[in-house]
């Protein structure tokens, strides 16, 4: 998971001096060889993450793509409001654009579809907590899941926000399928990107979906072999709403509630390893936005004195606590902190 700053783009840095001197021996103009700390630290990210390139050529382009990427998590660092750590991840050998067509979605232009009711002005006067966090509560967060090479974070946010709310509503734990929502979508869009309101209208369409069990995960969409009539159905939603772009009325509603599925720009998060994320406007526009994700709690995180007393003069102030979002993402359990980036937009809530 990950924690990020309001106002952010929501995501370690694996070699601070490395990446240094990547930018600084390495020029534009100079094809000469890597340093061979840089290829050593390549091996080890391949043998992390179980790579192998087909020929030579390609393994040159790939380490060239990584020295990229870490010279990027280097400046991201130094940038960093937060304390937020970036470095090397699974996505450090594919270049952005490679990383989009994978893990994205489709990117809604202009005004979000006219579906669903909008919703933020009946509870105004409720107090907001100064904490939330739904992972401590039984039953409501389903476990993390990875969608590979299937475009289809949409599909994985929408699913995971049904399980959190048939948890609370039922205190029973409950796992849908994603691949119903892939093989069933109204849009037939399967693998190749969506949006969260066409998950819930596909659900409303199907009167439920059927357990996770009876219909697993292929990470491919076929959207003419749809089986939602095949299987029991565990788990259905009523209708869907939208949220207003109010930061203070999410939370409040994230609390009173449970979790919300949002959209967030996950720029930074190809490169981020833990820690909270408060970037710049020149480094992540929240008004750009192209990843879904679900929205489980909110907190702030605490300054280490320790840490302070070393790195602050004593004329400094001290650092303040930084208010975070926590998000459930969908690229398996290795990325992120065991524990989640940008504020919420256009939430969609079954």
């Amino acid at each position: 998971m990950t924690r990020t700053a309001p106002r952010s783009c929501l995501l370690a840095l694996l070699v601070a001096v490395l990446a240094q001197g990547i930018r600084g021996s390495r020029r534009a103009q100079d094809p000469g060889p890597w340093p061979l700390e840089l290829k050593e630290v390549f091996k080890l990210f391949q043998v992390q993450f179980n790579r192998s390139y087909s020929n030579p050529a390609e393994h040159a382009r790939r380490l060239d793509i990584f020295a990229h990427n870490l010279a990027q998590a280097q400046r991201l660092q130094e940038e960093d409001l937060g304390t937020a750590e970036f470095g090397v991840t699974a996505f450090s050998d594919l270049t952005e654009e490679e990383f989009g067509q994978i893990y994205g979605h489709q990117r809604a232009t202009g005004e979000v579809a006219s579906v669903g009711r909008k919703v933020g002005s009946e509870e105004q006067g409720e107090p907001v907590p100064l904490t939330c966090d739904w992972r401590k509560v039984a039953n409501v967060i389903s476990p993390i899941q990875n969608q590979e090479n299937c475009n289809c974070c949409w599909a994985m946010a929408a699913a995971g926000n049904i399980e959190a709310l048939w948890g609370i509503t039922y205190k029973a734990p409950v796992e849908v399928s994603v691949q119903e929502l892939l093989d069933c979508g109204r849009c037939g869009d399967g693998c190749q990107g969506g949006f969260v309101w066409d998950a819930f209208i596909t659900v409303l369409n199907n009167s439920g979906l059927a357990s996770a069990k009876d219909y697993p995960f292929r990470g491919h969409g076929k959207t003419h072999r749809c089986q939602a009539k095949k299987y029991q159905k565990v788990a259905w939603i009523q209708d869907f709403i939208m949220l207003q772009d109010n930061e203070q009325r999410i939370a409040q509603y994230l609390a009173t509630h449970g979790p919300i599925t949002v959209t967030i720009n996950m720029k930074l998060l190809r490169h981020y390893q833990k820690g909270v994320i408060k970037a710049t406007p020149t480094a992540c526009d929240p008004q750009h936005v192209d990843h879904s994700v679900l929205l489980v709690g909110f907190g702030r995180d605490q300054p280490e004195e320790g840490i302070w007393t070393e790195t602050v003069s004593p004329q400094s102030r001290p650092r303040r606590s930084i208010p975070y979002w926590i998000l459930k993402n969908s690229w398996g359990v290795h990325w992120g902190e065991k524990v989640s980036p940008s504020p919420p937009s256009s939430p969609d809530v079954p």
